[in-house]
């Protein structure tokens, strides 16, 4: 009497395991389905965030993701690639919002100094010396940037990075005043370039590279009491003044 159930348990296992390996297909092909081939997890809508000089309508258009495509298919990186293909664009990020929502975040490019054109107007350039955007009119907190080369040559120029990093270093009081930049050759035993300065007040200032930064502004705020129009900060603890 006790044989009889053990049998029964026996050839009932392979239906078992076979009605549990069939359930677990269809449910993978179930989930498969509703990710990539069904109606519900669709995109929807799409977001951009972050842009001022860029529409909206430009970066969907780059990105390239019609509604209606399921959202597992949405390759993210692609997408951000694509957008970052724009050149007001420095970076993009792409995120996706389930059940039916893509999100696009921009970082556009910001321009740090002017360049004048020969044919009128200038080029703002950032500090990748990518031209942002064109402006008939210098804008007052953009510094012009004294170059022989038009804007579309200072893509990766290595003086017009020194500038720019010159210029997001210095103090607020004196970036306000700064009209005109301007770099050269590298002063002996240094290897940055030097960065002259031009301020509104026909002052000049030799600021020299990125080094010391915080020692040139409070030695050029006691030296600038003094009535004279020159000011050499490059080599700190030795200015010159004239």
């Amino acid at each position: 009497m006790t044989e009889q159930p053990v049998r029964k348990r026996r050839t009932r296992t392979p239906w078992r395991a076979a009605f549990f390996a069939l359930a677990g297909l269809g449910i993978i092909a179930g989930v498969a389905w509703a990710l990539l081939g069904s109606r519900l997890l669709v995109v929807r809508s799409i977001a951009v965030k972050g842009t001022r000089l860029v529409s909206t309508a430009q970066v969907l258009a780059a990105a390239g993701v019609p509604l209606g495509t399921p959202l597992m298919r949405v390759n993210t990186t692609q997408v951000a690639q694509r957008v970052e293909a724009i050149r007001q664009v420095a970076s993009a990020a792409v995120t996706k919002d389930w059940p039916d929502h893509l999100v696009i975040t921009v970082r556009e490019r910001v321009p740090v100094v002017a360049v004048r054109m020969t044919t009128g107007g200038y080029d703002l350039v950032d500090p990748d010396g990518v031209i942002v955007r064109w402006a008939q009119e210098r804008p007052a907190a953009l510094p012009l940037f004294m170059t022989a080369l038009p804007g579309s040559a200072l893509r990766g120029d290595p003086g017009l990075a020194q500038t720019s990093a010159v210029l997001a270093e210095l103090p607020s009081w004196l970036s306000r005043s700064v009209t005109e930049v301007a770099v050269g050759g590298a002063a002996a035993g240094q290897g940055e370039q030097q960065v002259t300065l031009f301020l509104r007040d026909h002052k000049t200032v030799v600021w020299g590279g990125t080094d010391r930064a915080a020692q040139k502004d409070s030695e050029l705020a006691i030296l600038m009491r003094n009535p004279v129009r020159y000011f050499d900060v490059s080599a700190p603890g030795t200015a010159v003044i004239r």
